[in-house]
């Protein structure tokens, strides 16, 4: 394919970006036409040293170290459709690997590599989001609000009924943070982007299909969200239908200043066909076998769990500040959808670039640490492997990151940053490690 080739569709891209953005529920002429939000690719290269290891097991990080390099590319659009509607599309494509295969610890270096899926997915173009949303106005205070991924620019009702149907992720609308919310702009790690015993509701690319429900007051917010399960841990296909398997959370918001300290509480409960360890433990010790909690699967099978999430504005117009995550689920069941954690505690920094002449860069540093049931450290003990860890067995210990990177604004479109991570007893085992990884991002936004 050559440039020529391509340039219309350059062309019709940008010509969609300069369209005027409604606002909310506006009924105008130029309701029905797509708005372009943005578009996205994110480069990441990341090197893992060699790490002491006496053994290893089927899903272990690869003791002679790694390089690999990730592509995602995205396109995001949005339309504003009459009496308070707007419609989503996202399209997305990956390419590329995580180290070590993407395995081998629950806080992944990595998190853009979670847009793989397993092997089989194939690395072609996929829709990520199709969502409708509506909004009911409860009074007539509005607030301005920016273009983003997922909301449209303009005004927004103060005091409104939420509502979002169809094809997106959980974590679009619960156990955000202001800090640590994005692989692709922020922490690159899977324990520092999300509450990792959060064990959200998700496809192997991180999306499901479900519905979100919200009631937005000035200074709080209560959401209720419930989506599909995928039919095995880690699996692509969803699991049908909500009355067989489902994943629910509700999560009250306390914000009182809208640029100001939020602090969120997150409960959750997933029905799934999920396997029990203790159950698969029990199974290996009668036929002599390593554990298989796979093979322990049965329908209505429960997890439940809790999470908080507090974000704390210091300086520089919110851009220098803290934020904390606390997680717990009971670890009964298998780590079933996003990373393989019951417990979960991170705390980080950011600092504004203002302090020394650059005003848009930024220098954030953050530390987690994760850790599994008892139920869940004999099944590892005992040889068993989940869908990320398996050392074939553990000396347990809880699994400790740190990350530090730093994001220098090139210019309004482009962010470069490099990346460094410490993991102490990666995937939870105190025989193996040290870990350390380097990477460079490179984020384009337009």
């Amino acid at each position: 394919m050559n440039l020529e080739s391509i340039r219309p569709v350059v062309l019709g891209i940008f010509a969609l970006a300069s369209l005027p953005t409604l606002a909310h529920g506006a009924d105008t002429p130029a309701d029905f036409v797509p708005q372009l939000l943005g578009a996205q690719y994110t480069f990441i290269d990341q090197h893992q040293d060699a790490l002491r290891s006496p053994y290893s097991g089927p899903l272990s990080l690869r003791a002679n170290g790694d390089t690999r390099a990730s592509h995602t590319f995205g396109a995001y659009f949005g339309v504003q459709l009459p009496w308070h509607f707007q419609f989503y599309l996202d399209a997305e494509m990956f390419k590329g690997a995580g180290v070590s295969n993407a395995t081998g610890m629950a806080g992944l270096p990595n998190g853009d590599v979670i847009r793989s899926g397993t092997a089989n997915l194939g690395k072609r173009p996929y829709i990520a989001r199709r969502v409708l949303r509506y909004t009911l106005p409860l009074g007539d205070e509005t607030e301005d609000v920016e273009a983003s991924q997922g909301q449209l620019a303009g005004k927004e009702y103060a005091s409104r009924i939420e509502i979002k149907l169809g094809k997106l992720a959980a974590s679009d609308d619960f156990d955000r943070n202001r800090y640590a919310n994005s692989t692709r702009t922020q922490f690159m790690n899977w324990a520092l982007f999300n509450n990792a015993a959060w064990d959200f509701a998700a496809d192997t690319r991180g999306y499901t299909n479900g519905i979100m429900l919200a009631l937005a007051q000035p200074g709080w917010t209560l959401r209720y969200g419930v989506y599909q399960m995928p039919r095995e841990a880690n699996g692509q296909t969803l699991e049908g239908p909500l009355s067989r398997a489902r994943g629910e959370q509700v999560e009250l918001t306390w914000q009182p200043q809208k640029d100001g300290y939020a602090v969120r509480v997150l409960a959750f409960r997933n029905i799934a066909r999920m396997g029990v360890y203790r159950d698969a433990i029990a199974l290996a010790e009668e036929t002599g076998s390593v554990p298989d909690i796979r093979a322990d699967d049965r329908d209505g099978r429960r997890k439940h769990g809790y999470a908080l999430n507090a974000e704390l504005p210091l300086a520089d117009g919110g851009d220098t500040g803290l934020f904390v995550r606390l997680g717990w689920n009971d670890g009964r069941n298998e780590s079933f959808a996003f990373t393989e954690a019951d417990r979960s505690a991170s705390v980080g920094a950011q600092l504004s670039g203002v302090h020394w002449g650059r005003a848009q860069d930024r220098l954030a540093i953050a530390v987690a640490a994760n850790g599994i049931s008892h139920d869940h450290r004999d099944y590892l003990a005992a040889g068993g492997s989940g869908f990320l860890v398996g050392d074939g067995r553990i000396d347990y210990a809880r699994e400790q990151i740190a990350e530090v990177y730093y994001a220098a604004k090139a210019n309004k479109y482009i962010t470069l940053s490099p990346d460094f991570q410490f993991v102490r007893h990666p995937g939870y085992n105190a025989d193996r490690g040290p870990a350390r990884f380097y990477g460079i991002r490179a984020h384009v936004e337009l």
